[in-house]
């Protein structure tokens, strides 16, 4: 687990347009903390953690960096800064943040991929979209 501070900033979701709708988290997998099985249900979820298991989601999952996801994920939004191996699904929106590493297949109808980030797998969706992000550089 990453103990030193991230680059990327995901709870400040000012501008981070998957998060705009995102008030807080009600779920919460923090540092060093290792889950298994199966996350669900309608509020938002970040894992800055280990998570191995799968997801349901009506709301919006944020991947931290430092954080592992070993399984299938389903949410609303998707936002990955860590590492995943499995299949994603985001029935919205997904952004892959420049510090990720994601082996598996992505499927979502809208899917921007930062510079940087690594992805090893298949990718379904209606349009992908690469960017530089510029919200967190000094």
């Amino acid at each position: 687990m990453a103990s030193e501070d991230p680059k990327i900033h995901l709870t400040n979701n000012k501008g981070r347009r998957s998060l705009d709708s995102v008030a807080g988290f009600t779920t919460s997998i923090g540092l060093e903390s290792i889950f298994t099985g199966t996350i669900g249900g309608r509020g938002h979820t970040i894992v800055l953690g280990r998570v191995e298991g799968s997801s349901e989601l009506d709301g919006a999952l944020v991947i931290g960096e430092g954080g592992c996801w070993v399984g299938d994920i389903t949410a609303k939004y998707v936002v990955i800064a860590g590492q995943v191996e499995g299949s994603i699904t985001a029935r919205e929106k997904m952004e892959i943040v420049c510090t990720a590493k994601i082996r598996g297949s992505l499927t979502s109808p809208f899917i921007a991929i930062a510079e940087g980030a690594v992805h090893e797998g298949e990718i379904h969706m209606a349009e992908v979209k690469r960017f530089t992000d510029q919200r967190d550089r000094d």
